[in-house]
């Protein structure tokens, strides 16, 4: 008898064999007959070998859970250690950096004259070599007339206004401007771009470049003949070289295995973009790195080599760049913060990279308002209590209570799935009665 249309599903969760059909162990029962009303039963049946059903099994996706910040907390270590004690310093391929702290590539956030004050502050401003900055010679006036624009008209103006071309000399003047200043000069390519522009951005003095999209993988399929292989690229260009942004295990260990000097955590989750909205694309922060985190442990393992990673985007507090690091982050690339300096260029609005995309926008022009000098956001002293500013004694002060002295032992802190560690007993504060 063999076991046709008229069988009874066991369970959700049977053995596949690689054409897709029941093993033999799995096979069920088939109906048996009953009267009228009469619940049927489920039953299995172990039948022979030669009684094995032709009939394809379906497969379901398997969805696993995710974790954002919010949906996390750090549990306090078994030892404490004094915060001064704490040493917050990372390095990229051996460019040390003394906060573990960079300025996201976006517009409204990194200026030449940000970038070198980020410096001074011991972090690190990436600018944006697709952006205002290299189109027009002198964009102050643009960054008023986007600030002024009415919001239902804003995305369009940004179209408009990056319609303009890359102009190839104010690459190297833009660099100049950051080395004079001092500081060492990171900037930010699109990988259509990279082949042209790293070579030209590293012969007028960049220290650092990093290359950036929506999604990066090392294998990319195209029309072209020869599309950018980060591994040749690393090669021809003599500075390290930073690749993003990516959420996967697999696709780190790929691009670390091409040589690439630090790796860019998240897709979709800032403030001002919205690519998860419009292309429902994007895995929650935590999650993400704790998957990137342990491909670089992973490729440390095998090869001896450290790659950093670095969480960008959706971050917002103390709190949040805690929560990062404990992760496995060695260091977080904030944008919204930052564009809330009085330092910024963007006047008190932030705008996603891919906001002025000509034919599909994935980000928003946001009002982030101007807070604070970029020195009380990162070194404080804070008179708020939402977490905003002094986010490097944040960082000291929780690496102190879970016993850290450096980053890598910040890696090893316990972390909980805890959704509602940020509302338990907190009703006077969620009524918006605290201070």
């Amino acid at each position: 008898m063999g076991v046709g249309r008229n069988w009874l599903r066991f369970s959700s969760r049977c053995r596949y064999n690689r054409s897709n059909t029941l093993n033999a162990s799995d096979a069920v029962l088939p109906a048996p007959a009953h009267g009228p009303g009469q619940p049927q039963p489920r039953a299995r049946y172990a039948p022979s070998a030669n009684e094995v059903s032709p009939v394809p099994y379906p497969r379901f996706k398997e969805l696993r859970p995710a974790y954002g910040f919010d949906d996390v907390a750090i549990a306090p270590g078994r030892i404490t250690v004094n915060p001064e004690m704490a040493d917050i310093s990372m390095d990229i391929e051996g460019i040390k950096l003394p906060i573990p702290f960079l300025a996201s590539a976006m517009d409204a956030v990194v200026s030449p004259e940000f970038a070198v004050r980020m410096h001074d502050l011991g972090g690190l401003g990436v600018l944006n070599l697709d952006g205002l900055q290299t189109r027009y010679e002198n964009p102050e006036q643009l960054y008023l007339e986007i600030a002024e624009t009415p919001q239902e008209k804003a995305t369009a103006f940004l179209q408009k206004v990056y319609a303009t071309p890359v102009r190839e000399e104010l690459i190297g003047r833009r660099v100049e401007q950051i080395k004079k200043g001092g500081a060492t000069c990171a900037v930010s390519v699109v990988p259509a771009n990279t082949k042209r522009v790293a070579p030209a951005a590293v012969e007028a003095g960049a220290d650092l470049i990093f290359v950036q999209s929506t999604v990066t993988t090392a294998r990319h399929v195209s029309k072209s003949v020869r599309g950018l292989i980060f591994s040749e690229l690393r090669q021809n260009v003599k500075a390290p070289i930073v690749v993003g942004n990516t959420v996967s295990y697999e696709v780190t260990i790929e691009l670390m295995e091409q040589g690439v000097s630090g790796v860019l955590v998240g897709v979709g989750p800032g403030a001002a973009c919205t690519s998860r909205e419009v292309l429902g694309i994007g895995v929650p922060q935590v999650t993400a790195t704790i998957d990137c985190a342990a491909a670089r442990d992973e490729y440390y393992r095998r090869t001896g080599r450290y790659v950093p990673i670095i969480t960008d985007g959706g971050l917002r507090t103390g709190g949040d760049v805690c929560k990062a690091i404990v992760a496995g982050a060695d260091a977080v690339m904030l944008g919204t913060p930052f564009a809330q300096a009085e330092e910024a260029p963007g006047r008190g609005y932030n705008w996603g990279m891919a906001t002025p995309h000509d034919s599909l926008p994935r980000g928003t022009r946001i009002k982030v308002g101007t807070k604070a000098p970029l020195k009380t956001i990162l070194h404080g002293p804070s008179h708020l209590t939402d977490g905003t500013q002094n986010l490097v004694g944040a960082v000291r002060i929780s690496m102190g209570m879970v016993g850290a002295v450096n980053l890598r032992e910040m890696h090893e802190a316990e972390m909980i799935i805890a959704p509602s560690i940020k509302t338990e007993g907190k009703i006077f504060q969620m009524r918006g009665l605290g201070s």
